[in-house]
């Protein structure tokens, strides 16, 4: 993220050196709107002030010491940056919020250091710019790429690379179309020796059985020419499928296995509908090109090129009619090349909006039902299709008039060739020329202008290329946040951890956890507390490693866990999550899903300390019952039950919990309390619970707050405290007596 920028104005830059030269400037970030204008100044950030610059003239300075709780607030339209000043709080400026407010957030981030032990470097930011350094335009939604800046050549030659292994298989259906263009040209020149030697020569004897046998062979040469040609096609056709479906193959498990080596971070940026359209339409797309069009384009280049000699050979005039109207042509084509691709990329991206929509309404098809909004559903759906339809009808209006009139000017040439060829033909006795001979001209002119009408669905063609490969590389080439070390460590953990000073946040400028610390002993069971948005779940995710860190760390068994192999650290945790989430198939294969190769007795006993054994059995085919799409078809306890149990296949070293019980009755949460009690001996726990009663057996209980850690101590420890944990406490009780009442 850019966070310092050079000053446009030389003026600007004199009154800084000359008002402050013996202060360092840390940050230098514009501001966009002054008194309801848009205006292009600068706020700069120095050790010792912040300043407020506007064409070289000062419009507010603010010594640091005289500044205090320094914020960024969202306002109509755009953001704004604000502070105390002396003890009042002030607007210090305006600002663009979609591209500078993470900025100014780490200003704000910067500052309060500086308040607590004195800013002496300019922080950094890993936040990656959402905005193109080319062009300005904001990334497409979930990606890193500007499709209006892609380098044409980078992308073939990626796509290159990829097709190692398949590329001898790919060039045999070029092949198979040179062959084809190839009797193309072949047929005109039998066709000729028919005409000119059978058909139209009155002097023939058509009694001379010699004469009838050359006409049958000439026939049969055309015959066998034209039988040659679909043969070729035939090859082709099944030469290109076959290579057609490998390649898809390979580009669908490279991406499958893309996707999964990605951190949740990369993946819940982007829709599951968006990665799914990229597996399958862009994929598609991306197959047809190299598979279908590209050798036809081949094809048709090889076929331009031999016209071009042969027609040069014959008569240069006739050449001249033809290519005479090509310039022009590809010079509007050329001009019409941006325009096509605004349109694609703007289709595209009403798609996904589209698809996006689909996606939402049919997950939580349940609450649009409860909630009596299919009416509510389906305006949208509709608001979401007719823009996507207009958008494709509006394209299509402007291609298919763009076009057509475009190829019209490519074969007006042909009205030429009829007249110059027939006038030859008035004198031919002066000319050389016959029927046969013009046949053949206008068979090659014909020949040739195929090529030339390709031409002009080059743009269209290639561009939806482009756009599909560029959203199917932004995927390959995208780098995990959360990766392993070059020699990462297995270890068998045993249970200790440790964290020290950890700051984390989603986005880097504004932290969920800061500075938390805590010591945590193997065997413990540590239940975690606090109001929402505090960082529970946050902190599990930590300890999991779906994300890295931002500052500080966090050792297991006094190993950094940024050393240890991700695949040997998530194997020794059980999880069981808030969202749970049942794959699509048996109880068994659900309860399997952590061990692959468990045994039946190991299912069972899996299940029975889940207290989840006795409602499988009363289920009409026990352990074999499958359960619909994300377990839909079974109760939300039910669901959870059978999410412990797999969570405890494994006997992890770790287990966490993160409102494990929340979707249980009273009476089946107390056997399970019993369950987790058991299998929590000797392992390191976390429970995450807001009914706090859920906690009893903690060893220790970890109160956040804000962010930071507010108690760590035994449920007496806390209580004697009387802090947040006993207000928590002592109004859940109340809470509890009043439903008794």
């Amino acid at each position: 993220m850019k966070l310092m920028y050079e000053l446009p104005s030389a003026d600007e830059q004199v009154y800084l050196s000359q008002a402050a030269p013996e202060e360092k400037k840390l940050y230098c970030l514009p501001f966009d709107y002054l008194d309801g204008h848009r205006v292009k100044g600068f706020m700069v950030m120095t050790d010792a002030a912040l300043y407020k610059i506007l064409d070289g003239q000062l419009l507010g300075r603010w010594p640091l010491d005289e500044l205090s709780k320094m914020t960024t607030e969202v306002m109509y339209g755009c953001g704004a940056l604000f502070a105390k000043v002396n003890g009042h709080t002030t607007m210090l400026c305006q600002f663009v919020t979609g591209r500078n407010l993470p900025r100014y957030s780490l200003l704000v981030t910067a500052f309060d250091r500086y308040e607590e032990d004195g800013l002496k470097t300019p922080m950094t930011s890993d936040e990656p710019e959402r905005y193109c350094d080319k062009c300005g335009r904001p990334y497409m939604h979930g990606t890193k790429v500007c499709p209006f800046c892609l380098s044409k050549k980078d992308m073939y030659s990626k796509l290159w690379g990829m097709t190692k292994g398949l590329r001898l298989m790919m060039c045999f259906p070029l092949l198979a179309s040179a062959i084809g263009v190839g009797i193309q040209f072949y047929l005109p020149v039998v066709k000729k020796m028919a005409i000119d030697g059978y058909i139209t020569n009155k002097g023939i004897n058509i009694a001379d059985k010699n004469v009838l046998w050359h006409f049958v062979v000439v026939v049969l040469l055309i015959a066998a020419g034209d039988f040659g040609n679909q043969i070729v096609g035939i090859i082709r056709s099944r030469l290109g499928q076959i290579s057609g479906g490998r390649m898809a193959r390979m580009l669908r498990a490279v991406l499958f296995e893309k996707v999964q080596s990605l951190s949740v971070s990369s993946i819940q940026k982007k829709s599951v509908g968006d990665l799914m359209n990229r597996m399958n339409n862009d994929v598609q797309v991306v197959q047809s090109f190299l598979i279908d069009q590209l050798p036809s384009y081949f094809g048709q280049l090889f076929s331009l090129v031999l016209g071009i000699v042969l027609l040069l050979s014959m008569d240069p005039i006739v050449f001249l009619f033809v290519v005479v109207p090509i310039p022009p042509c590809i010079y509007a084509i050329i001009k019409f090349w941006d325009s096509v691709n605004r349109r694609n990329v703007r289709a595209w991206v009403l798609a996904m909006r589209t698809n996006r929509c689909l996606q939402d309404v049919l997950y939580g098809i349940r609450v649009v039902k409860t909630y009596g909004h299919e009416d509510a559903a389906i305006r949208e759906y509709g608001y979401h299709t007719h823009n996507q339809a207009l958008k494709e009808e509006n394209n299509a209006k402007v291609f298919d008039t763009f076009f057509p009139i475009l190829a019209f000017f490519v074969r007006f040439g042909c009205h030429f060739i009829l007249v110059y060829g027939n006038s030859k033909l008035f004198y031919s006795k002066r000319s050389g020329w016959t029927v046969g001979r013009l046949d053949q001209i206008n068979s090659y002119a014909e020949i040739m202008y195929s090529p030339l009408l390709w031409i002009t669905s080059i743009p269209r063609n290639i561009s939806n290329f482009l756009t599909s490969l560029s959203k199917i590389m932004e995927i390959l080439e995208e780098e995990p946040e959360v990766s392993d070390i070059a020699l990462p460590i297995d270890i068998k953990i045993e249970g200790d951890i440790q964290v020290k000073n950890v700051t984390f946040g989603y986005d880097s400028f504004n932290p969920v956890l800061k500075k938390v610390s805590v010591d945590i002993k193997q065997g413990e069971m540590i239940g975690i507390v606090g109001h929402s948005g505090c960082g529970k779940s946050t902190f599990i995710n930590l300890i999991m490693r779906l994300y890295d860190v931002t500052e500080g760390e966090i050792l297991i068994d006094d190993v950094n866990i940024k050393d240890i192999s991700q695949s040997a650290l998530r194997s020794q945790i059980g999880v069981v999550l808030q969202e749970t989430h049942l794959f699509y198939g048996s109880i068994r294969d659900n309860i399997k899903y952590a061990v692959p190769n468990a045994t039946n007795d190991e299912v069972i006993a899996a299940a029975r300390m889940a207290n989840a054994h006795d409602f499988i059995m009363k289920l009409p085919q026990g352990y074999n019952t499958v359960i619909g799409e994300r377990g839909h078809s079974l109760s939300g306890g039910e669901r959870q039950r059978i999410a412990i149990a797999r969570a405890l296949i494994h006997n992890p070293r770790i287990l966490i919990l993160d409102e494990a019980t929340a979707a249980l009755d009273a009476e089946t949460e107390k056997l399970i309390q019993d369950a987790i009690a058991k299998v929590t001996v000797g392992r390191t726990t976390f429970a995450i619970a807001h009914r706090l009663s859920t906690l009893r057996n903690a060893d220790k209980l970890l109160v956040l707050d804000h962010g930071r850690v507010a108690e760590f101590g035994t449920h007496a420890e806390l209580l004697e405290k009387k802090g947040i944990y006993y207000k928590l406490v002592m109004a859940q009780q109340k809470a509890a007596l009043a439903a008794k009442d």
